[in-house]
This record gives C-alpha cells, structure tokens and sequence, in this order.
C-alpha cells in the first residue's frame, strides 16, 4: 500500500491568463493532489486547458485565485534554485543544436546543486550515470543526443529529470511522436520509476487507454469541471463521455475504451 503523502496540492484554484486589467479563465474551481509514490495522468480535449494547468502546477505561471502548495509551501514563495531541487519538468519542445552527449544532457539535471562553472562532483556524475541505469541507456552515455532514437531520446529527458533528484517530476505529452510499442514502453517505465523511487509523476496525455491501465489516478478536464479519482472509480461516474462533444465517439464502460459508431 503506497503511503499516504502529498506533495502538490491545489484546493478550488482558478487558472487562466492577465493580460493588464483583462483576466480569462480557463477553469475554476481546479483541485489536484499528487500523492508520493504516485503515477497521475492529466487527459483532455485540445484547447481545454491541460497546459495551463500543468504551468501552474509548475509555479511557471500564478493562479487567477488560490494557491498551489508544494510540501506544505506557497510553491510561489520558493527562488528559482531551491524549486528546481523540488521539482523538474520534461517539456515536449524541441532540443536547442548542440553536440551533447547522452550523459552530458542527463547531467544537466545536477545543474541546481553544481557551482556556477556547473563543475560535476563525485556524486553528480554519481546521480547521472544512475539516472541512465534507471532508464537503462547506460550505454549510450557516449552517444550524441542526436543519433538516439525519439523514443531513447524522451527516455534521456527522463534520465534528467531523475538526475535532479526531486520529489515531483511532471512531464508535458511524453509520448508525442512514438508509436504505441514505445508509448507502453514509456508509460510503463514511468510507473516503475514512482514504485522504485517513490516519487511523484504527473504526465499529460492524449492516450486514454494507456493511462486508464497504467496510471494511480487520473485527472479529467472538461468543459464544465477538473476532476481526479482512480480509474476505476473514474469510469463508475462515466466521466470519460464527457471528454468528447462528438456523438460518433462514445466510452464503453464494459471494454474500458472508446468505441466509433459505425455509419
């Protein structure tokens, strides 16, 4: 049974955007608790606002109202190095040119504890070598980050985060781009990461089907509300039709996805 500790917590926040005088909400009334130990997928509609949430579940932006705790702390009192050494994010955005090697970019989590120079301790080069083993890419520590595939690639930027050693790790669509062997592949690795480590993993996603069989719990957003439960509880409040305006489209309860009326 896992332990009971919340890492993030937002009670009845408002998200959205100021823009001057102008605010636009994109949801109210948003509560989220990522628990230790725990995989929580965050699934959606496009446009509906999961990125917003995740940057401020992140502290990248502030709620229109309420605040996100962070190990019982304002996550927006934290400085920009003591958050990164509680928290690491995995964006989908693509890799500035460089020549860095596997290892070089998965070391590039240690960079809150190194020295300005960003110098490599003993236990830094520690930390990345066995943030690599946890992805099991060790040997291609050597290889440069562009001669791995997207599938490896996504596992370094794992390795990374790992190798910043915090207790939350939220990554934005990890599984963008891969085909639905290294999608399970991902999703499956993540989910031994938080039994392994205890850590905390949010991740947004578009593959229902894959979080509905791999994640603790989920978190929804439609149109009307932000709810979180198991999945199993999830589909006893048949939550999952609400995703989808769309009446050729529907989730089957029974088999556990969604099904395409035919005509």
């Amino acid at each position: 049974m896992k332990e009971e500790v919340t890492i993030l917590s937002a009670n009845s926040i408002s998200i959205g955007y100021r823009n001057g005088k102008e605010v636009t909400a994109v949801a109210n009334n948003v509560s989220v608790q990522l628990k230790k130990g725990s995989l929580t997928a965050l699934i959606g509609a496009n446009g509906i606002g999961k990125s917003t949430l995740l940057r401020t579940l992140t502290g990248i932006q502030k709620p229109l109202q309420g605040e996100v705790m962070l190990n019982g702390k304002n996550i927006s009192s934290y400085s920009a190095k003591a958050l990164a050494q509680k928290l690491s994010i995995v964006l989908t955005e693509a890799l500035p040119p460089s020549n860095l090697s596997v290892f070089e970019l998965t070391a590039l989590g240690r960079q809150p504890y190194t020295n300005w120079l960003g110098i490599l301790a003993e236990e830094d080069i520690a930390k990345t070598n066995n943030a690599l083993q946890m992805v099991q890419l060790e040997h291609l520590a050597d290889k440069k980050h562009y001669e791995i595939s997207d599938g490896q690639l996504q596992k370094v930027l794992i390795a990374r985060a790992l190798a910043q050693d915090t207790p939350l790790i939220v990554l934005d669509e990890p599984t963008t781009h891969l085909d639905l062997l290294h999608k399970v592949s991902l999703l499956k690795l993540l989910k031994q990461l938080t039994e392994k480590t205890g850590k905390s993993i949010l991740y947004s996603t578009h593959d229902l089907d894959l979080a509905l069989q791999l994640s603790d719990e989920i978190i929804v957003m439609t149109s009307e509300d932000v709810i979180q439960n198991t999945p199993a509880l999830l589909r006893e409040m048949d939550i999952f039709n609400r995703l989808f305006t769309d009446k050729n489209i529907y989730f089957d309860n029974a088999k556990g996805g969604f099904i395409i009326k035919p005509g």
